[in-house]
């Protein structure tokens, strides 16, 4: 972006609950920065003016931006402006008009439904052309509900789009945790050395929530588990766990590697032996009794949503034949918890007997850290041992997060499309769980007691010897 360059960023779905949230909120921090100069410009149907739209944003900012004053306002509030529009062709003519060649980003803060109807009429107005300034467009996810569903959106979004306009936000690659496994991997030449299925024996990505719905019901009981985290979350945690070192950290040199990974997974043929689901029933956490999936406001007492997925993968290629790869995701479950766990092989037994097991564990909640599980002599006279834990928190307590929205809303202005799916990404990932979808339509997934560790046929998946680490399972001594 050159020097004194103006530039837009317009929100369709400016009144909605993701820019009041997490969009204008990681805007006024990066702004508090001074990493964002950009104009915002809100889009809705609302009767809204410049002044609502102002109003609407602070209450929000006073909500959930924290340190938050007068004079910082009085200053931010002058990149803000509102114009009233529907999805249609002519209103996004005014839009245009307002824009003229300023280099601009359209985020479709839309429901999943609209997603190609805004894309094809903002297009059609000639907002995704090319005339000085750049033209981007972010779409939130799912990019979806399968394979076919993402296909038709992606001939939507392509008749007036390039793919390398196109960020699709997937807000777990703006994760630092998510961007420290590789730095970690390939930054430390011990580890990208037993980086393979010699020295690993398998793989566990969990993401555990206690919260139910949320208000989320609408969405949630169409989607389930699978939908709303393995097939893009933590797919794409997987990736980078798995990928070959790139040779650059250049964008398609890191969608190509990540696409790679994706296209090696074995087809799941019967997904009884490769895939389990559950959904909760009532039951206590942290001392509250909660109730059960079915008795959720609004959902239907019959709904077969599944509420807890989990998936083992195996890629065919050299560096990972034979690992399993497990991913797992749920609500309502004993514990805030989400890591990456690497399992590596025991070291040939006789010395010192067995279940000398090493993990490097990369954790996500409720804190970031990194964790390497270890073994060393117990003190005393006996040559016995015990476990031990070099641990590290990932910032230091003087340094700042940053949320994973204000990471990717400044790789968008800044063009940088590393941490966003390509197409092929999206439609490989689609590939992988299409055929437990269609299992899954059948039949109803299992009961499991809020507050525990989610439903039992998730143990079916290990392979001989293995077991998945419970949560919150000690890292200390």
């Amino acid at each position: 972006m050159a020097q004194g360059e103006t530039t837009m960023f317009v929100i369709i779905g400016a009144s909605g609950d993701l820019t009041y949230r997490l969009l204008m909120p990681a805007i006024f921090r990066l702004w508090q920065l001074k990493q964002w100069t950009s104009l915002v410009v809100g889009y809705a149907p609302d009767d809204w003016d410049d002044a609502k739209f102002r109003g609407h944003v602070r209450q929000g900012l006073e909500e959930f931006a924290g340190d938050f004053g007068d004079d910082a306002w009085n200053e931010f509030e002058t990149l803000l402006t509102f114009c009233r529009g529907e999805l249609t062709m002519n209103d996004f003519s005014r839009l245009a008009r307002q824009i003229g060649s300023a280099g601009a980003v359209f985020y479709l803060a839309l429901p999943p439904a609209l997603f190609g109807t805004a894309a094809q009429a903002l297009a059609q107005a000639g907002l995704s052309a090319l005339s000085g300034g750049y033209r981007r467009l972010v779409v939130e996810k799912p990019i979806g509900r399968d394979l076919a569903s993402a296909e038709a959106l992606r001939r939507q979004l392509h008749e007036g789009w390039r793919e390398e306009q196109i960020y699709r936000m997937d807000h777990f690659l703006g994760k630092e945790t998510a961007q420290n496994l590789l730095v970690f991997r390939l930054t430390n030449r011990f580890l990208e050395s037993i980086w393979d299925a010699e020295h690993i024996r398998s793989v566990q990505i969990t993401y555990a929530e206690t919260i139910g719905l949320e208000g989320r019901w609408r969405y949630y009981d169409q989607a389930g588990a699978l939908r709303d985290m393995l097939q893009n979350h933590l797919m794409q945690l997987f990736t980078l766990v798995a990928m070959d070192p790139p040779a650059t950290w250049a964008a398609e040199s890191l969608h190509n590697h990540r696409t790679e990974v994706l296209r090696a997974v074995r087809p799941i043929t019967n997904p009884e032996e490769n895939a389990a689901r559950g959904q909760y029933a009532a039951g206590i956490i942290a001392g509250r009794t909660v109730c059960g999936y079915l008795q959720e406001e609004h959902i239907p007492s019959q709904s077969r949503t599944e509420t807890f997925a989990a998936l083992k993968l195996k890629v065919d290629n050299w560096r990972w034949h034979g690992v399993p790869f497990y991913l797992r995701s749920g609500k309502r479950l004993g514990m805030d918890w989400a890591e990456v766990a690497i399992e590596l092989k025991e070291v040939p037994r006789g010395l010192f007997g067995e279940g000398h097991k090493n993990w490097l564990i990369f954790r996500m909640k409720p804190d970031e850290a990194i964790d390497m599980v270890v073994w060393s002599k117990e003190p005393g006279l006996a040559l016995s041992t015990r476990q031990r834990v070099l641990s590290t928190p990932y910032r230091r307590e003087q340094e700042r997060e940053y949320s994973a929205y204000e990471q990717l809303l400044l790789a968008v202005v800044q063009g940088d499309r590393s941490p966003f799916p390509r197409y092929d990404e999206v439609e490989e990932a689609w590939r992988i769980v299409d055929p437990i979808l269609t299992s899954w339509s059948q039949g109803s997934p299992e009961s499991y007691a809020a507050g525990g560790e989610g439903p039992q046929g998730q143990s079916r998946l290990m392979e001989s010897g293995g077991q998945w680490r419970q949560l919150g399972e000690s890292v200390t001594d």
